[in-house]
């Protein structure tokens, strides 16, 4: 399960880090939480043997982009 927490007070991280250290939970850093593109990559080749056309590369990352902008707007 993955939650995204938001910080109001500082202690609070303090918590967190001991809970860390207790291995009870993962700290992601933001950066850490998105995917990395060539693993997203490796991830559709593997799913299609004979590769992927021009035509079905730009669907999917049309695909992801207007879901991306969709989620920005929440």
């Amino acid at each position: 399960m993955t939650l995204h927490i938001q910080i109001l007070n500082p202690s609070a991280k303090n918590l967190l880090n001991e809970l860390e250290k207790l291995n009870l939970i993962r700290i992601k850093r933001k950066d850490e939480s998105k995917p990395d593109f060539l693993d997203l990559v490796k991830n559709i080749r593997q799913k299609k043997k004979g590769g992927m056309s021009l035509e079905e590369i730009s669907k999917e990352v049309e695909a992801v982009r207007l879901k991306r902008y969709q989620n920005k707007g929440k």
